[in-house]
Formats: C-alpha cells, structure tokens, sequence
C-alpha cells in the first residue's frame, strides 16, 4: 500500500517511524533504516526519509558530524532511488547550511542517473528561496561548463528564486544569452517567462533584458513573457493586454 493509500493518522505513525529508525541509525552509526527508506519505491516515503534527515540535523547539532558520513557513504550507493534521496536530503540541509553540503551537488550534478541530477535541481530551488547568496555563487561556476545539460541544469535550478527576486539570477541569465544550444536556450527563454509573472517582476525583467545584446534571444524571451501571461492568468499580476501595453513602452 502506497503512502497516500495510507489513512491520515496512519501516515502520521509511518512518518513517526521513519524519523524514529533514521535518528537510530543516525545515533548507532548503523544504516539500515536510511537504506531502507531512502530506496523505497514510493516517493512520498523517500521525501519523508529527506525531510527527516534535514529536520534531525537542524534539531541536533552534535549528530551533523555523523548525518554528513552517513550522507557521504551512500551518495555512492547502487541504487539511484538512494542517491537522489541523499541529494534531497542535502537540499534540506542546504537550506541553512550550504556549504557543508556544497560537494554533494559537485557531485550530483554529473551522476549517471537523471533523477539524481533532477534532485540537484530541485534541491537548487528550494536552497535558493531560503539561502540564495552561496547557492546563486556555486551556480556561477557552472554557467559556461563545457557539458550543455550542466547549463542547462543549472539555468533550470535558479528559477525558483528568480520568480520572487529576479534581480538577484538576472545577471546569471545574462551571460548564457548566446549560447547556440537548442536546449539550454528554450530553458533560458523558459527561465525569463517563468520569473516576469508575479508581482514587481515584470518591470525587473524587462529592464534588464531590454540592455542585453542578443536581440533575437530578447525577442524570444518577450514573447514567451507575453505567452506566459496569458498560459498563468490565474496566478498573473498583471493580464496578457497589460503586460503587452508595458512591453510596448520600452520600444
């Protein structure tokens, strides 16, 4: 029976369970219980094991030392269900503490397996809304990686703190402007639409980019910024006509 199958007092004692066994194994230096549930097949009981991990080491100071060896020796584990689970976990840790976990994403960020590398990515974005100055200035080293599906990654993992200060991934942006790989520019121009939505963004955005050389990416991106209006209408702070109104005052 999967997770969300479970009963709502039922998954509280699963989840109590999980926090109980990782906190044995975290103590006993054991990892029977972090195997255990870090490879499970279903994702809510991974996401658990994470946040569990992530909770633990916030909570219980003297044990960081043993949950960062615990992490360590199973970010080389078989089972990519493990990995992507330990990227998650340092994501959580991440959110405080970067730089303790930063060469787990050196490292997640090549692994074999793309659920492993989507884990780096969404770890990015979590770690990025809540402690973005290290996570933005690791980013950076990647920006021109010789290896397209870092770029591209890495453009995809600052988004979500682009969505509430764009200010803060537009310069990143900015120099992935001519970059001739299909992939990495639908994502760039993807990236642009994504953070011109909410409120006070627009205006941050267009200011930027109306400067930037590339005058075709430029064109792309305002459109997707005009497409993007009208596919969120819901959630928009301004509507598509607005926001073509406003375009329309820096030509």
């Amino acid at each position: 029976m999967s997770f969300y199958e479970l009963e709502k007092e039922q998954r509280n004692i699963l989840v109590e369970k999980i926090n109980s066994g990782i906190l044995d194994d975290i103590r006993s230096g054991g990892k029977n219980n972090l195997l255990l549930y870090s490879s499970d097949a279903d994702t809510y009981i991974r996401k658990s094991a994470y946040i569990a991990i992530g909770r633990i080491y916030n909570a219980n100071k003297k044990l960081q030392p043993n949950i960062i060896n615990a992490l360590d020796e199973l970010l080389i584990d078989d089972d990519p269900k493990v990995r992507q689970t330990i990227i998650n976990a340092a994501g959580e840790i991440g959110k405080s503490d970067f730089e303790v976990v930063r060469y787990f994403f050196d490292k997640g960020l090549f692994d074999e397996h793309h659920s492993v590398r989507n884990a780096v990515i969404g770890s990015m974005k979590k770690m990025g809304e809540k402690n973005p100055a290290p996570v933005i200035e690791w980013s950076r080293g990647y920006l021109h990686h010789p290896d397209k599906e870092i770029r591209r990654e890495i453009c995809h993992g600052i988004e979500l703190r682009g969505r509430t200060h764009p200010e803060d991934i537009l310069p990143l942006l900015k120099e992935l402007q001519y970059d001739t790989t299909k992939r990495v520019r639908w994502t760039l121009v993807h990236v642009i639409g994504q953070i011109s939505y909410k409120k006070g963004c627009l205006e941050k955005v267009m200011n930027d980019i109306i400067a930037w050389e590339n005058k075709d990416l430029i064109s792309d991106a305002i459109a997707e910024i005009i497409d993007v209006h009208d596919r969120y209408r819901n959630f928009s702070f301004y509507t598509q006509d607005e926001v073509k109104r406003i375009i329309d005052t820096y030509n």
